[in-house]
């Protein structure tokens, strides 16, 4: 509760009022079913290209893998919508944030039953029983 006040002081009534908004917009379309969310991802513009994003996405997408839990995110920027494409996700909607904020697209990415399979038995990282990220 304390931080909520301090919100309060910083982004006033108003920026309250559209942050409950942008919330509950997204709370709408969040889906229900038990999944891994990726609720903030992000690469310095300087190391964009370079792997380290597939790398950070690829650890959380093998631990949903080896669990059997499918992934959920929602994307800010249309561009980026091939490179999730290619870990596996798809778009599921648009969410269209309020007061001319910008549109989100949510993508959910099914588990993948053989390299969860292969993660729970110990498969070594890139052997052959692993199959490549869609």
């Amino acid at each position: 509760m304390a931080a909520l006040s301090r919100y309060a002081s910083i982004f006033g009534l108003r920026g309250m009022q559209r942050a409950g908004a942008v919330q509950n917009a997204m709370h709408a379309a969040h889906p229900q079913p038990p999944h891994g969310y990726l609720p903030s991802v992000g690469t310095d513009r300087g190391l964009q290209g370079t792997g380290v994003g597939s790398a950070l996405l690829g650890q959380q997408l093998a631990d949903c893998d080896r669990l059997g839990q499918p992934a959920y995110l929602e994307s800010s920027n249309v561009t980026h919508l091939p490179f999730y494409e290619k870990l596996g996700f798809r778009v599921t909607g648009e969410i269209r944030l309020p007061e001319g904020g910008p549109t989100l697209w949510p993508m959910w990415r099914d588990p993948d039953p053989v390299a969860g399979r292969a993660a729970r038995q110990g498969a070594p990282r890139g052997s052959s029983e692993r199959r490549p990220m869609r």
